[in-house]
């Protein structure tokens, strides 16, 4: 008769899982997210001024208002007039008025324009509003570059 009919079959049904697939699709996630993560910060570019000041206890999330070099006011990402900046606040805050709020200024804006916002913004209750600035420490400017020695003559 052969073997074709007679007793079991020499492949049988796997019963282990392969799990290097698996292993590579969250490697290609992980490499995704650890790409993706920096990217994912505040989208209104300001270029903050120097401080030596240590940062603050951070015990809830605050609200930021920056305020580009041309005096454009931006509540988190979203561009917002002085007028309609503190009834927004109010609504994020829950009338809280407790709740932190940064102030992130251009150095190259006027200090008048920061008061003015900040000003604004205590009239409106919030006690607690603060500047915020670059950590790394501030440094004399550089000066110019020496020349490059030249040959005597």
């Amino acid at each position: 008769m052969g073997g074709r009919g007679s007793g079991r079959s020499r492949y049988r049904p796997l019963a282990e899982i392969n799990v290097t697939p698996l292993v590579d699709v969250m490697l290609v996630l992980l490499i995704i997210f650890m790409v993706t993560a920096p990217l994912m910060t505040s989208g209104v570019p300001v270029d903050l001024p120097k401080a030596n000041a240590q940062p603050l206890n951070t015990d809830s999330k605050p609200l930021t208002v920056s305020i580009k070099a041309d005096g454009k006011i931006f509540m988190q990402d979203q561009e917002v007039s002085l007028e309609d900046l503190v009834p927004k606040l109010q609504a994020i805050a829950q009338n809280n008025p407790e709740q932190r709020i940064f102030v992130r200024g251009d150095k190259d804006l006027a200090y008048g324009r920061i008061m003015q916002v900040m000003g604004t913004i205590t009239q409106g209750g919030f006690t607690k509003v603060a500047l915020l600035a670059d950590g790394s420490p501030a440094g004399p400017a550089p000066g110019p570059a020496a020349p490059p020695a030249g040959r005597p003559r």
